[in-house]
């Protein structure tokens, strides 16, 4: 008799434990005809801007300034507890739009919150960093001070580009030795870089773009005299695409006219598009310094030139953008050769990135060591000068904040508002030098990655804990499972797990005094449709995972 009262008191405790366990429905935001929430606890969210609803497809955000919001103080309340973020999101294969955020609760003041988003950031200096990369972070203010060095690939002295594709992270370099040319590395870990290969006889592979399921690179000359260092005796010109194959195999995709340099690559509405105008190895006789886009091998349709070079490319809000070098100019694409000027920014003749922080457009410049938001054509306002920086190149939205890296000393600022930055480190130690640059930047295995002139170093910095998807989310209907676990983060696409991240030992109490925002958040506003928006508190398992994709 007493073992059956024992016995029966463990299951019951066990039963008691198990149903305590079990993940509960917070909050459902069908989305099909309203933002109401069905699940019974009153998180009902208000319409910003003009989010449609479609009993079939859900809700439809612009991108523009469509989004849903449930005020800060009647949000569900996550805490340090495991909770599980689930939805059906839909994308367009051909983009003139970042693609934005999906779900937020995050306030930058204290850094506290999280970020489920899809990174798609072009603009970064030469390169096109993260195209449809999937993103999950957590913070509670910890770390984000500390950089750890990822190596130097070959003998490079600058990493012209960092960008993500298929799953790895990859950098371009300029190697000025005699006997040297630019390389593509793949990052395998540690501080460890495996050669792709030199398809160029130029000392540059410059610019790089996902672009088709493939990675595209563009390859110039690069004397050095505009870091104030030593001219490299490799005179050979740049001014190529090519296409990478794998391993070290590569398609020429053509030269572009009669340019030495490829000095941004982007896309956008379906299109692959170059701007040739960096070198200041141009100024010995005139040549077309515009953009170009691509058109299939060898094939290269000329763009125009609005009278300035157009240096780097960027995408927000429906647009191309072509940044200059000259005269602090920022023009939009308008068609054919068709260019408006958008500048001049306010105390600049150089205009080096872009990127989109809280839905506006921000630019990174010289002299001044300033970022800008554009507010309308030939309106800037400043957002700080970073320490007594003189230039702004790298800009990455990471984990809820805006980062930005500089010259002469290369540092990597974090924005904290109110035109406030804050010095994460110096990345570059380099003695007797004029200039270092922290040129740079891309988001890759949770991680910011950040690369260097002159030591050609990559460094990493960890903000919080993030996990991303390094796989390009292909276009069309996608169900996705963010899971804040007891002991990791990990991400579902269609109840098929794609990463996963140790927590540690740190709590992470997600207590922001930030609203819910559905469709916006620290990047950009969300590109697409979405419906079955849910929150659960506590971990989801596979299979129960697996039971929300069910018809």
């Amino acid at each position: 008799m007493n073992i059956l009262r024992v016995t029966t008191f463990l299951l019951v405790g066990m039963t008691a434990l198990a149903s305590q366990a079990a993940p509960q429905l917070l909050a459902h935001w069908k989305l099909l005809s309203n933002s109401r929430d069905s699940s019974g606890n009153g998180f009902h969210a208000i319409k910003r801007g003009s989010v449609k609803f479609d009993a079939r497809t859900g809700a439809h955000f612009d991108g523009l300034d469509d989004w849903l919001e449930v005020p800060a103080f009647k949000k569900p309340k996550l805490g340090s507890k495991p909770f599980t973020i689930a939805a059906w999101i839909q994308t367009d294969r051909i983009l003139d739009d970042s693609l934005g955020d999906i779900l937020s609760c995050f306030d930058p003041a204290t850094r506290t919150g999280f970020n489920l988003g899809l990174m798609n950031y072009a603009g970064i200096t030469c390169a096109q960093s993260n195209w449809r990369n999937l993103f999950f972070g957590i913070d509670a203010g910890v770390g984000g001070d500390k950089w750890m060095d990822r190596g130097r690939p070959g003998n490079n002295q600058l990493i012209n580009s960092l960008v993500v594709y298929a799953g790895d992270l990859y950098a371009t370099t300029w190697e000025p030795g005699p006997n040297d040319r630019g390389h593509l590395y793949r990052y395998a870990g540690g501080t460890n870089w495996i050669d792709c290969g030199s398809p160029s006889p130029a000392n540059a592979l410059k610019s790089v773009a996902v672009f088709d399921g493939n990675l595209y690179v563009g390859s110039e000359r690069y004397s050095g005299g505009g870091s104030s260092l030593p001219l490299s005796p490799n005179e050979n010109d740049g001014g190529h695409v090519y296409r990478y194959e794998g391993g070290t195999n590569w398609t020429d995709c053509g030269k572009i006219a009669d340019v030495r340099s490829v000095s941004g690559l982007a896309v956008y509405q379906g299109k692959l598009y170059a701007g040739t105008g960096t070198t200041g190895a141009w100024r010995d006789k005139p040549r077309h310094r515009g953009m170009y886009r691509f058109d299939g091998i060898g094939k290269w349709t000329d763009c125009g030139c609005p009278g300035n070079r157009i240096t780097h490319l960027g995408v927000h809000d429906g647009h191309l953008y072509g940044l200059s070098y000259d005269a602090g100019e920022f023009y939009r694409y308008d068609g054919g050769t068709n260019w408006y000027s958008l500048g001049p920014v306010t105390d600049t003749t150089q205009v080096y990135s872009m990127i989109s922080y809280q839905g506006k457009l921000q630019v990174g410049t010289w002299p001044t060591g300033s970022v800008f938001e554009y507010d309308g054509p030939q309106s800037w306002l400043h957002r700080g000068r970073l320490g007594q920086e003189k230039e702004v190149m790298a800009l990455s939205v990471y984990n809820g904040m805006f980062y930005a890296g500089t010259l002469p000393m290369a540092d990597v600022y974090r924005y904290d508002g109110n035109n406030q930055w804050t010095n994460t480190g110096q990345l570059d130690r380099t003695p007797k030098v004029r200039y270092r640059r922290a040129w740079s930047m891309a988001v890759f295995d949770g991680h910011l990655f950040c690369g260097t002139l002159p030591s050609g170093h990559v460094l990493s910095l960890e903000a919080g804990k993030a996990v991303t998807h390094d796989h390009a989310l292909s276009a069309g209907w996608h169900h996705l499972t963010a899971v804040r676990g007891k002991r990791s983060l990990q991400l579902f696409v269609n109840g098929k797990r794609v990463a996963e991240r140790r927590l540690g030992n740190q709590e992470f109490n997600l207590l922001p005094n930030a609203p819910l925002k559905i469709g916006f958040g620290q990047h950009d506003y969300f590109n697409g449709r979405m419906k079955n928006l849910r929150i659960y508190s506590g971990q989801l398992t596979a299979t129960q995972i697996k039971q929300l994709i069910r018809p």
